[in-house]
């Protein structure tokens, strides 16, 4: 794991930022806090994603957001002007669904119980997952007699649990009852842990919220996919096979994008464009601590005029 201990770089002239560019080939960019606020793109951020890409840059943006698949997030970042393929989109049920069909060879008869939005079904089914679950409970009421009505599913061989907004008791009855059958070993996997979920009016309950009762009442742990786990950076590079010593990891977090990049063991750049400031990232106390800091990702095309 790279060292926590070390000050961080400040990149604060052109010269730096060229220097610290040339070290790398690949980006893993986080988007809210480091590209964007709301639908706001972020002062130069527009210049330096084409200068980087002209100059053969790897760009791949990654979000632990799984309720879209990549195919709408392409739609998104077309609002806000940003150019994206799916290709250069890794989010959190991607990697989730990288991982059920490369890492475990997820068995063609075995079907994926989903607690989640759309955007899982779509990344299962596009590597040929089937699921069940996601939108077949929304608005269910549950009465006492209808514990019968729970049966035991052979056909799954995974309980997948991201955000979702129609989250209930049946669905969470169906997940205990498919992880609880101790004849056949089901993967428990969370897209996130994120204790909350960020909407344009507010900061309400997150993934790792939402999925509690399930992890308290088995005693189990599920896997978790997304930033700041391991996981997910072994799926990005199983994927994409880019050398992890010129791939840094960029963003506004220390406990989710910089813990991320430490995890795998690559470089991180802390931008200060979103929710953590410079001081914090230098506290002596801090165990998290970036390769680099930077004022705004923009910051970097002033490098094509230099």
């Amino acid at each position: 794991m790279v060292s926590s201990t070390s000050s961080p770089e400040r990149l604060s002239s052109v010269q730096d930022y060229k220097t610290f560019l040339d070290k790398f080939d690949t980006f893993l960019l986080d988007c809210d806090g480091v590209l964007w606020h709301g639908n706001h793109v972020l002062d130069g951020v527009l210049d330096t994603i084409a200068f980087l890409r002209k100059n053969n840059k790897k760009l791949v943006f990654v979000t632990n957001n799984s309720t879209l698949s990549r195919a709408n997030y392409v739609k998104k970042f077309q609002k806000l002007g940003i150019v994206a393929s799916e290709e250069d989109i890794f989010s959190s049920a991607f990697a989730t669904a990288v991982y059920l069909n490369t890492i475990v060879n997820f068995p063609s008869d075995k079907k994926v119980f989903v607690i989640g939005e759309s955007g899982i079904v779509d990344e299962l089914n596009d590597v040929g997952i089937q699921c069940k679950g996601h939108s077949e409970d929304n608005g269910a009421v549950m009465g006492h007699v209808d514990f019968e009505t729970i049966e035991d599913d052979p056909s799954i061989g995974a309980v997948v649990c991201g955000f979702d907004i129609n989250i209930n008791y049946r669905k969470l009855a169906k997940a205990y009852k498919y992880l609880s059958n101790k004849e056949s070993a089901v993967h428990f996997i969370l897209t996130n842990a994120d204790a909350t979920f960020p909407s344009p009016s507010g900061i309400y309950p997150g993934t790792g919220s939402l999925v509690q009762p399930l992890i308290h009442s088995l005693k189990r742990q599920p896997l978790v996919m997304g930033k700041p786990n391991k996981p997910m950076l072994d799926c990005f590079f199983s994927k994409y096979k880019t050398d992890p010593a010129r791939t840094c990891m960029v963003g506004d977090r220390l406990d989710t994008d910089i813990e991320f990049g430490r995890q795998g063991n690559i470089a991180t750049l802390l931008v200060l464009t979103g929710v953590t400031h410079e001081e914090d990232a230098l506290k002596p106390e801090e165990p998290i601590k970036p390769t680099y800091i930077i004022s705004s990702f923009g910051e970097f095309a002033k490098v094509e005029n230099f």
